[in-house]
């Protein structure tokens, strides 16, 4: 890895990601806008983070929320214009905090310039810009691959007489990485916003870039083949073996990495999801130095919640990559709020949420945090009339979709609609989350939001939570026991996932333990005392 790596500002950061249609409305349409992140970017660096990730706000449709854009490099009149972007870049760098920005690479929307050319006509100068195939004899899709969103990835185009692909909506066709032209022109899309002056990249969907240029079905899950597979989702009946995650993705990811490197300090973050097989993928496309900076998957974005599973997950990443970096997560746009997942019956939301922050904050890679799980906010729960994420709407009601994670953010509890938009919010805002409003837990000490800032401190205070090397101890039952370690400094991090009490003895060699305030547990008599959900932080000598 090279130097320049080692030392990177995205190593070991903490990202806040913003959704920006919920974040703050400035004209009273009801939808957040730049201009609103803008005004309360004062409140994210308040947190101590290093980075904001916005979720697209490029010129978009908006079947999808904005994950289907029609313009790479303009500005959704609903988020504002170009003028409203480089003031909050200039406010952000002013604050310092980076800027990244989404980027939706693996599709657009059938209303972009190109796909208009592309399904025009089957000699155009863009015919081969996006994924076409003929029919099968009798009329059927070319392959048996599925979209994400529900039914088949393929949808039939009457004008050219051909099927196009789609790994989620039919309003998102997928770009055919197979064509340089194709990946010439995205890198042109990612130069201007460096020359905006962004810092970093996420990448949505980052394995799902390149196909399978022979068009080869997909296998059944072995799970499906056994009659034992109950999702609610088809997509989960195959193993993806031809639809994504193919080995000519590296060389893009390559050429991406390349056009960063021209770039003082810029960094790129991609999104995995490859059922089974995310941590090998996340080996391969961070390794080498020369593609990625880190990733991101979704082990840790599910319901398991055990000393078990992450100490799997963490051990895991750490024997499949050698000299990669990931970035955990424990909320964002795409799944159900932490706090409601994790929340058993009977425990506290509030206590789940303090845990979840101290547990995060010591975990060996990059963070990231999702707007409003700083004030604990659970997931809303919405009626069918109100939702507008496509997905849950599909799906309902097997699955609700993921409009209850994307409510607007709480700012002032006494203020309409809780201080986000003088007008109606595009989402419902919940009374118990406007309990929960900004201006209500910076008046508590002991709110959660309080707690946030104080373990994020307690983090960018120590150089081995940033970038030192993790090592599992022994442990029984719900106990999660680790040493961090970055050249002096050596840190024990002790937690109960359990919702009783637990002692755990400490190791005959730990050596002596001097604690850290921050935790709630208790280092007395060669042993640590923990109360459910409780952690404990030391120094060793």
């Amino acid at each position: 890895m090279a130097a320049g790596d080692r030392i990177g500002w995205w190593r070991g950061c903490v990202i806040y990601q913003i959704y920006p249609r919920s974040f703050q409305d400035t004209t009273g349409d009801g939808s957040g806008d730049l201009r609103g992140i803008t005004n309360r970017l004062e409140h994210v660096a308040s947190l101590g983070v290093d980075a904001i990730w916005l979720s697209p706000f490029f010129k978009s449709p908006m079947a999808d929320m904005g994950y289907d854009v029609s313009d790479y490099c303009a500005v959704d009149p609903m988020f504002g214009g170009m003028e409203d972007f480089d003031a909050l870049v200039a406010e952000a760098h002013r604050l310092g905090l980076k800027i990244i920005i989404d980027q939706v690479l693996s599709h657009s929307s059938d209303k972009h310039d190109w796909f208009v050319e592309s399904r025009a006509s089957r000699d155009n100068p863009k015919a081969d810009w996006y994924v076409w195939a003929d029919t099968k004899p009798d009329g059927g899709a070319p392959n048996n691959w599925l979209s994400v969103f529900g039914g088949p990835a393929w949808e039939w185009d009457s004008t050219r007489r051909q099927y196009y692909m789609h790994n989620f909506l039919a309003s998102q066709p997928d770009l055919n990485f197979h064509n340089p032209e194709v990946q010439d022109a995205l890198l042109e899309t990612v130069r201007f916003w460096l020359e905006r002056g962004v810092d970093g990249f996420r990448l949505d969907t980052v394995n799902y870039y390149v196909h399978d240029r022979w068009l080869r079905s997909n296998p059944p899950l072995a799970s499906s083949v056994a009659g034992t597979n109950s999702e609610t989702n088809t997509y989960l009946y195959q193993e993806h073996l031809f639809d994504k995650t193919q080995p000519e993705n590296l060389a893009f990811l390559k050429r991406f990495r390349a056009l960063l490197d021209e770039y003082e300090d810029r960094a790129v973050v991609g999104e995995i999801g490859d059922e089974g097989r995310s941590l090998q993928t996340l080996a391969a496309y961070t390794t080498g130095g020369d593609k990625l900076h880190m990733c991101y998957t979704f082990d840790l974005l599910g319901p398991q919640f055990s000393a078990a599973h992450v100490r799997g997950c963490v051990e895991a990443f750490e024997a499949a990559v050698s000299d990669g970096w990931v970035c955990w997560a424990f909320s964002n746009h795409d799944v159900v709020r932490h706090v409601s997942r994790w929340t058993r019956p009977g425990s506290d939301p509030d206590t789940v949420a303090r845990f979840s922050i101290m547990l995060l904050s010591c975990l060996r890679g990059s963070i990231c945090l999702y707007e409003g799980e700083e004030l604990g906010l659970e997931e809303a729960e919405l009626a069918f009339e109100d939702l507008r994420d496509p997905f849950g709407i599909r799906f309902w009601p097997g699955i609700k979709g993921r409009d209850g994670c994307r409510t607007p953010m709480v700012w002032e509890a006494g203020a309409d609609n809780a201080g986000f938009s003088i007008g109606k919010p595009w989402l419902p805002i919940p009374a118990s989350h406007r309990a929960r409003a900004v201006d209500v837990q910076n008046a508590d000490t002991a709110s959660v939001l309080a707690f946030y800032r104080a373990m994020l401190a307690l983090r960018r205070g120590h150089p081995a939570l940033v970038g030192g090397s993790i090592r599992f101890l022994d442990a029984e039952g719900e106990i999660l026991a680790f040493i961090r370690e970055d050249g002096g400094e050596k840190l024990l991090c002790v937690f109960n996932f359990a919702d009783v009490p637990a002692n755990w003895p400490l190791p005959t060699d730990t050596g002596a333990v001097v604690a850290i305030d921050g935790g709630s547990g208790v280092f007395e008599e060669s042993q640590i005392s923990l109360p459910a959900l409780g952690c404990f932080f030391g120094q060793l000598g």
